[in-house]
């Protein structure tokens, strides 16, 4: 399949099969912003519940207090809900 006839989903399901990577990181790969993809990262869990394979997300982490308890792991947290940084790194998708 021509990748101009791939949906952006499969692009991004694709993506993700070959290796693991944050929402910024398929942004730029794909074209979109961070939250076009956690939006289409959604679906593409949903699509992927069918079949024989996994969608994983390693949670976000705030860098000064360690923090990963966020309740909804694919979403892009501006601030750690623990200690108020804004240091929290993004969650790492894939598809297993």
């Amino acid at each position: 399949m021509r990748e101009a006839d791939e949906t952006t989903r499969q692009r991004l399901a694709d993506e993700l099969r070959g290796e693991a990577a944050t929402p910024s990181e398929l942004a730029v790969a794909l074209d979109l912003t961070p939250h076009a993809v956690v939006r289409h990262a959604q679906h593409v869990a949903r699509s992927v519940d069918s079949t024989d394979e996994e969608f994983l997300v390693a949670p976000p982490t705030c860098r000064d207090c360690g923090f990963d308890g966020f309740d909804d792991l694919l979403n892009l947290p501006s601030r750690c809900p623990s200690c108020k940084s804004e240091a929290v790194d993004e969650p790492v998708l894939t598809v297993e």
